[in-house]
């Protein structure tokens, strides 16, 4: 999986966490939550977007994810990424990629 670049979210005084209201999204050490079309994840004092860095294929990914599969569907930015074995999937090109 591609690492997410550290991009601080400048001006966010709201604090993610249990109860804040976003969905909370299990990712690799953290958790990250959908915010406006986006994941936020606390980073030392601060908050980061936690976007993807380059492009990670999931190989052998058989399952079809969409509407009714089973699993959390969490939109971002101009699409729409399933939360399936801890990380998010989002549909490109004819594959699928990890998030």
């Amino acid at each position: 999986m591609a690492t997410a670049t550290h991009a601080p979210h400048t001006n966010h005084t709201h604090q993610h966490g249990s109860g804040c209201g976003h969905v909370a999204v299990p990712h690799d050490d953290h958790v990250d939550y959908v915010h406006d079309g986006h994941l936020h994840r606390a980073h030392e004092g601060h908050t980061d977007e936690c976007e993807p860095a380059g492009h990670s294929v999931h190989d052998s990914h058989g399952h079809q994810h969409g509407a009714g599969c089973g699993h959390v569907a969490v939109p971002h930015g101009d699409h729409v990424d399933y939360i399936h074995d801890g990380h998010r999937h989002a549909q490109h090109e004819g594959h699928w990629d990890d998030h």
